[in-house]
């Protein structure tokens, strides 16, 4: 019995740093630069999303905007931290990290070239619970309210993190036990694969919107792929999120709050944490991918230390290519009004995501104030495994 106690002792979380700060504004970083047409290039090359009203400066001027715009899915790239500093605070030693979900709110804005966003963030809540993955687990939630630099409500998420002791995941390794070998794909395999992202590209170029009356319950978005990812698929989505370039950011706190959990050590377990002093001189060592919490996205060694098998794909990405998707069939005069995602499981080097989605109602009159159709979305890899159930309220023209 002691040492079953003992045991039991050993895999509680702390969270006497969690407690008190529930409800409380905190800080993070903010950019110092407004966002820049190459940043809106950078961030839909990398989401594998080929919209041109986001890239192609002619396309974009002869559209109906008149000139570039950035994706809804722009908002998480011009914040600090993933979108997901209010959903990680508190200190709890041993830790690490993994998101759970995330839910959006779009309020009518798009972001274009020159426009800044300023966050104001806040510690929303959490619960406790044991999973098979680690045992004892913190679900943590976060808001995030983005404004521009007029004061323009943009959107607000509410982000879920997953904070669990490391080693306990590491020892029970449910993934490298459950997950198939990284999948070797023919040639004529892939050949399918781009044939079907060659013909979701084509599906809606034009950006043209789908009239509200003409959808029905049942009606079903064009299938979308993305994938294999890789290595270089990886990276190069960590390299969008704009915090990620080396001095891009400042630390800012919130005024009246004395303690705002600003930049404090999460409690990463030893190697995953950041040098802050020595960053001051290395950048790299302020660098998620070389030294970092991030270093498992691309460190099949790392990753098992988290328990996580091997390099996997990134939370806020899985979101943005939520929204995008819609976004794209929504066409120019469409818009993404909310999406909530739930987070089933990573996208794992090698594996290929699926997207599938079904109209499942239509709403003439919402509290937006605007037709609304609700999309159930879900993306899957090659196996049929769930990486994300999501739910959506999609804005669409009356005529």
């Amino acid at each position: 019995m002691a040492g079953s106690a003992a045991a039991e002792s050993e895999l509680r979380l702390d969270l006497s740093d969690v407690d008190h700060r529930v409800g409380q504004l905190v800080g993070g970083g903010q950019l110092w630069e407004p966002c820049a047409a190459s940043d809106i290039r950078r961030w839909v090359m990398a989401m594998d999303y080929p919209n041109p009203i986001h890239w192609d400066q002619q396309f974009a001027r002869a559209s109906e905007f008149g000139g570039l715009v950035a994706p809804q899915s722009m908002a998480v790239a011009l914040d600090f931290g993933h979108g997901c500093q209010p959903a990680c605070v508190g200190r709890i030693p041993g830790s690490h990290l993994i998101f759970g979900g995330e839910e959006w709110w779009y309020y009518g804005y798009r972001v274009r070239p020159g426009d800044q966003l300023f966050q104001e963030r806040r510690f929303h809540d959490y619960k406790v619970a044991d999973t098979r993955f680690a045992g004892p687990t913190v679900f943590q939630r976060g808001d995030t309210l983005h404004r521009n630099q007029h004061g323009t409500p943009v959107a607000k998420s509410r982000s879920t993190t997953i904070r669990y002791l490391a080693a306990e995941a590491e020892k029970r390794k449910m993934y490298a036990e459950k997950l198939p070998p990284k999948p070797k794909w023919t040639a004529a395999q892939l050949a399918e694969i781009d044939q079907l992202r060659h013909d979701w590209i084509l599906s809606n170029r034009m950006g043209v919107s789908p009239v509200f009356g003409s959808v029905k319950v049942g009606d079903r978005l064009p299938r979308r792929v993305i994938g294999p990812h890789s290595i270089a698929s990886f990276s190069t989505e960590y390299r969008a999120f704009i915090f990620n370039a080396w001095g891009s950011f400042e630390w800012v706190g919130v005024p009246g709050v004395k303690d705002p959990w600003i930049n404090q050590d999460p409690g990463w377990v030893e190697g995953f944490g950041f040098d802050e002093e020595g960053a001051r001189i290395d950048p790299r060592k302020r660098d998620g991918l070389y030294l970092g919490p991030s270093r498992g996205h691309v460190d099949d060694e790392k990753a098992g230390e988290i328990g996580m098998a091997r390099a996997y794909g990134y939370g806020a990405t899985m979101q943005a290519w939520v929204v995008d998707y819609l976004a794209y069939w929504a066409g120019n005069k469409g818009f993404v009004r909310y999406a909530k995602s739930d987070f089933r499981g990573p996208a794992f080097e090698g594996d290929v995501t699926y997207f599938d989605a079904e109209v499942i109602e239509t709403q003439a009159e919402s509290s937006w104030g605007v037709p609304l159709v609700i999309v159930k979305v879900k993306l899957r890899n090659q196996d049929g495994g769930t990486l994300v159930d999501a739910v959506a309220h999609v804005e669409l023209p009356v005529g």
